[in-house]
């Protein structure tokens, strides 16, 4: 009875988790270049097959399993929908590929492609003007801000019809390893060799978040029943212990 309050528990700690990861992709439905969150939730093993001692324990109970465990955090990297603003200060990428950032001497990547010019001329997210865009040599980006710009198809910026710098667009290659890092921001883990990506820029549109909010709703309705049925699981188990212990086990 010990064994099913603890695999109970274990039902409710990781689908709150999960309510949670779900509840955060909705609160981000409408930021501009964000990634939903997969919460994986897999069978955990029981601690007699941890240790490999599967014939010193109980087959009944191993039989169970060891409950529900939450996995690492995946990212769905799946573009979202493009949406025009007429504003040739965002971008949106079509097809593979990531605008690289870096603000306090660490990079990261993005699909946010929401520019503007900084108070020192340089090119940046607008939601954190400390993160200045770089170029494809992975340098800053600066521009004088008394001459309109045009950013052509593959990142490369003209003013006055003269080139000034392209946009630096880097596939990190396997996206699983990429890390949320706040924002949009994603971490590039030590080791990640970036090569050059060639999507279509797209000037004039931002690339919408990649969450369906109905999609999210439902999830977070079945994860609810699911985590109000452990929750009812250990009340039960609760009453059976109880009557087992004043009831049962009293000595007449």
């Amino acid at each position: 009875m010990i064994y099913g309050l603890y695999l109970s528990a274990s039902g409710v700690i990781t689908n709150s988790y999960r309510q949670d990861v779900i509840a955060n992709n909705i609160a981000n439905s409408e930021t501009v270049g964000f990634k939903k969150d997969l919460a994986i939730l897999q069978q955990r093993p029981t601690a007699a097959e941890e240790l490999g001692q599967q014939k010193q324990s109980n087959s009944q109970l191993e039989n169970i399993g060891g409950g529900l465990l939450a996995a690492r955090l995946a990212i769905d990297t799946r573009p979202g929908d493009y949406e025009p603003t007429g504003n040739n200060m965002d971008l949106a990428l079509d097809g593979n590929g990531f605008f690289a950032v870096k603000g306090t001497g660490k990079m990261h990547l993005t699909r946010n492609g929401q520019f503007i010019l900084n108070r020192n001329g340089t090119l940046a997210l607008s939601n954190n003007p400390a993160q200045a865009i770089l170029d494809d040599k992975q340098a800053p980006i600066t521009i004088d801000g008394t001459q309109p710009i045009n950013i052509a198809s593959d990142g490369t910026i003209t003013q006055v019809g003269k080139k000034v710098a392209r946009i630096g667009i880097f596939d990190a290659g396997d996206p699983a390893a990429l890390q949320k890092d706040g924002g949009t921001l994603l971490a590039v883990p030590a080791g990640t060799k970036l090569t050059q990506a060639n999507p279509v820029v797209r000037t004039g549109f931002i690339e919408r978040s990649n969450v369906d909010p109905a999609t999210e709703l439902t999830e977070l309705m079945d994860t609810q029943r699911q985590l109000e049925a452990n929750a009812n699981m250990i009340h039960i188990q609760d009453e059976t212990l109880d009557k087992l212990v004043n009831d049962v086990g009293k000595i007449g």
